[in-house]
């Protein structure tokens, strides 16, 4: 292909290609730093067919392999599908990909393990360390007579124990003389750590590639920006994703790294919306001072919808996101703020690990709308086989009888009530697992002075939320509605993307960060500004055509400024 035929971020992403082959042929470690929308994983996928067409041959005769980390079971299965689980390749969670490299040195793992956090109290509890096999599989940490088994942040402890020693060095480099990790920015610091005093230190193998965009480092763990001598950092200018008027915001964003589009002549739209003409009185306390009172906040919402309506933007789920800060936000947009209130842990209902959650919102839900559109066979193949088909008259009367009234619970009844009447009716038979806490919860209610328990407790005030909300959460965790909270959107796209920016979380200000943005990021502040600027850029980067910001909390002249240099003052307006 010639650069004639070749579109501006087509070109750009040639160009970075290029570098890091050139790397590759003359053994030198390198960093990507590829932006959103840039196609990091295309680059990361041609230097592995690159490297198979190169090197494939030799890596395989010399019983060696590329590795390639990556951070989740879903990146590691697509690399493995789009290089066709080529043998010189292996790619793995960095979890997995660590045991397998330590998982054989049991004589060391046993003698390291009380220098590991958390074991010297559970070694103590369990009278010591004999020869106990030593396994990482359930991912939590348990001791006994047989076995030993490790938590996830175990195996990274031993990894960085175990890569200072020399013959394990040696031993890593002749297994994999080429490591490349995926979302590098995410790596656990002390690993980036021990990669750079272990390997790039010395100069020696293996040649390290790191692809990634420390800009897009929005979780709480991971090192962030990489920095070493020995790495050529190669910065990847395109994008894929967006429109020319969202990546020109983009590059007044991140100067440093200029973005190429693939469409010069493509249309969209930018539109930031705030709320300083408001005049009643904002919140006030660390989590949500200068914003809005949450009807306020809701009010402005809805009304700005409508508006962005009227001017084309279409709110399904399939064509746009709106992006809040907090659980606690979504739950109170989408009627599931008493699901929110009850557990003390957001991942309780957003990630189901609580039975009752999983059971309503996996099988339940399900069943009743399998029922309502009378698709039998769906609904007992959701029910599975403890639950027998209906095969007699009388079966199915007594079946239907207990649906409907089901049915007229799920509109207007509370959870405690759906879960009586199944306990009752058994249609459909809820898990023994809840049945048992049910009774449970039952016994300790009955006692006149009761030990504390969470578990128990947040059952009981969980019982007395409406069932509806059930259906809200059931509907925003089957993506059937456009909400999102900005860390759950990394990596997707959409079409359309409304950015509400307000408080709710001390760990974000987005009015002081347009401020630092700005002018200079006090001393000590770095963090925090790096925190808000990443999730501020992510949240930016996701639309294809249309942004929308709405600030909710109050902004300063100095953070208007900042938006005004960075989106064009003309797109600034006043609610």
């Amino acid at each position: 292909m010639t650069d004639a035929v070749l579109n501006p971020a087509e070109k750009a992403s040639e160009e970075a290609l290029s570098k890091i082959r050139e790397c590759l042929s003359e053994g030198k470690s390198f960093l990507l730093e590829a932006g959103a929308g840039a196609g990091k994983t295309y680059s990361l996928i041609e230097t592995l067919k690159h490297l198979i067409a190169e090197k494939g041959t030799e890596l395989l005769s010399n019983h060696q392999k590329v590795a390639c980390i990556t951070y989740t079971n879903v990146a590691a299965n697509e690399i493995n599908t789009r290089t066709d689980s080529h043998p010189a390749i292996y790619s793995s969670t960095i979890h997995h990909f660590c045991w397998s490299l330590i998982k054989d040195f049991q004589p060391y793992l046993r003698e390291k393990l009380p220098e590991i956090d958390k074991w010297p109290e559970k070694i103590e509890e369990a009278g010591g360390i004999g020869n106990q096999q030593i396994i990482y599989d359930l991912g939590y940490r348990k001791i006994d007579d047989k076995e030993i088994t490790l938590h996830h942040d175990d195996i990274l402890s031993f990894m960085v124990m175990i890569l200072n020693e020399p013959k394990f060095q040696s031993l890593f480099a002749k297994r994999y003389p080429i490591l490349f990790i995926d979302e590098y920015q995410d790596t656990e610091t002390s690993f980036a750590e021990t990669l750079k005093t272990c390997f790039l230190d010395k100069g020696t193998s293996p040649l390290i590639g790191l692809f990634g965009d420390h800009w897009q480092k929005i979780y709480g763990t991971g090192c962030g920006k990489i920095e070493h001598p020995k790495l050529e950092v190669i910065g990847k200018e395109a994008n894929f994703r967006s429109v020319p008027v969202i990546v020109n915001s983009l590059n007044n964003m991140r100067p440093s790294l200029p973005q190429q589009v693939r469409d010069p002549d493509a249309t969209g739209a930018i539109s930031i919306f705030h709320t300083n003409s408001w005049q009643g009185t904002r919140q006030t306390g660390g989590h949500w001072s200068g914003d809005l009172p949450s009807q306020e906040a809701h009010d402005y919402l809805e009304n700005l919808k409508t508006r962005l309506q009227d001017e084309g933007w279409d709110f399904s789920p399939e064509k746009t996101k709106i992006l809040m800060l907090t659980h606690n936000l979504l739950a109170t947009e989408q009627g599931y703020k008493g699901l929110f209130d009850v557990f003390s842990r957001n991942e309780s209902f957003t990630k189901k690990e609580d039975k009752h959650i999983a059971f309503m919102v996996d099988i339940l839900e399900p069943v009743c709308i399998a029922y309502t559109k009378r698709r039998y066979g769906e609904m007992f193949s959701l029910l599975g086989r403890r639950t027998p088909l209906m095969s007699t008259h009388q079966n199915k009367e007594e079946w239907a009888k207990d649906m409907e009234a089901l049915l007229a619970l799920r509109e207007n009844g509370t959870i405690g009530e759906i879960i009586d009447h199944l306990l009752k009716s058994k249609r459909p038979r809820l898990p023994e697992s809840i049945e048992n806490k049910e009774r449970r919860l039952q016994e300790w209610l009955k006692q006149e002075e009761r030990e504390e328990n969470r578990s128990l407790s947040e059952l009981s005030n969980l019982r007395n939320i409406a069932y509806s909300e059930i259906i809200a959460l059931t509907n925003f965790l089957n993506n059937s509605t456009p909400f999102n909270t900005k860390h759950g959107v990394k990596g997707a796209e959409f079409e359309n993307v409304l950015v509400v920016c307000g408080r709710g979380w001390n760990q974000y200000n987005f009015n002081q960060f347009l401020e630092w943005a700005g002018g200079s990021i006090p001393a000590n502040k770095e963090a925090s500004f790096e925190r808000n600027r990443n999730l501020f850029y992510v949240a930016c980067s996701r639309p294809k055509k249309r942004l929308c910001l709405l600030f909710t909390q109050e902004l300063s002249a100095n953070a208007l400024k900042t938006l005004g240099n960075w989106f064009g003052t003309e797109n600034i307006h006043a609610l």
